[in-house]
């Protein structure tokens, strides 16, 4: 068999094979009490554990998937994203129910895309949307602290906003940071597109938009925010934590059951991707 014979086949196999490979993203929801966060971890439960699991179900083959945002444990979403690649035949609006036939009930696919192979759920972000969910009420309430942490006294909504403008823009963190472990945080400097507070009835909902974030930023950032609006820091303070930019002084940081990752925004909507842009 001569070299060039070789060489022929091989291309023709190569390109075959690229031809059978398909890239897919899902758009996720998920309630996170019951995982040890999103990425693997052996021998605890987590998200992608759970969609790798289905995967293997779905389409007999062992798939890695890639998330766009690694929620921590006990974190919930509404729009998490996750791609992969397959070679298995599967329509693409097939993924969503026969993915969520082999789901636990507590995490499901909401959507399924094809998209180009050059389109990365992480690379290509603009931005992630996290809301802080606050139970702003001197009583319990049993359908609502799953989901929410609960402060007794009542927040001051304005302060509270006055501060969460402060973050906008391009700063140096640090101080949001609980600590720094050099070896996955290189910088400490983030740029925060949008911060709100907003109140309906006994429901504080404290939102943050980022292209992305710190370890635990948007959970130390809310509990400092509830330290001003309890009157407990001034906005003085609120901005002299900021510029200290010391790792540890925010806070505290509140409790994971609050925590939704909202949103995750790309230039383009996820069907657009299907060709070359």
């Amino acid at each position: 068999m001569s070299e060039e014979f070789e060489k022929e086949q091989t291309f023709l196999l190569n390109t075959q094979y690229s031809k059978l490979i398909t890239k897919i993203v899902l758009v996720l929801e998920y309630e996170g009490t019951n995982y040890c966060g999103f990425q693997f971890q052996t021998n605890a439960p987590t998200i992608q554990d759970e969609i790798e699991k289905a995967l293997l179900k779905l389409t007999g083959e062992k798939i890695r998937i890639i998330a766009a945002s690694r929620t921590d444990t006990g974190v919930h979403a509404k729009g998490q994203v996750v791609g992969f690649r397959t070679s298995s035949a599967i329509k693409i609006e097939a993924f969503v129910h026969g993915l969520n036939y082999y789901l636990p009930q507590d995490i499901a696919v909401k959507a399924s895309y094809k998209v180009n192979d050059g389109f990365s759920v992480q690379r290509d972000v603009i931005s992630r949307e996290y809301n802080y969910f606050i139970l702003n009420s001197p009583t319990r309430s049993p359908l609502k602290q799953t989901y929410t942490y609960r402060v007794n006294s009542e927040l001051d909504i304005e302060k509270m906003n006055q501060a969460a403008e402060m973050l906008i823009g391009k700063h140096d963190l640090a101080s949001f940071v609980t600590e720094i472990n050099r070896s996955s945080v290189k910088s400490t400097i983030r740029t925060v597109y949008n911060v709100q507070v907003e109140r309906a009835g006994d429901l504080v909902v404290f939102n943050m938009i980022a292209k992305s974030f710190l370890p635990h930023q948007v959970r130390n950032t809310a509990g400092t925010l509830i330290r001003l609006g309890s009157g407990k820091i001034d906005l003085n303070d609120f901005k002299n934590i900021m510029e200290a930019k010391r790792p540890g002084l925010a806070g505290p940081t509140v409790p994971a059951q609050g925590l939704f990752l909202v949103k995750v925004n790309y230039t383009h909507p996820l069907g657009d991707y299907d060709e070359d842009l």
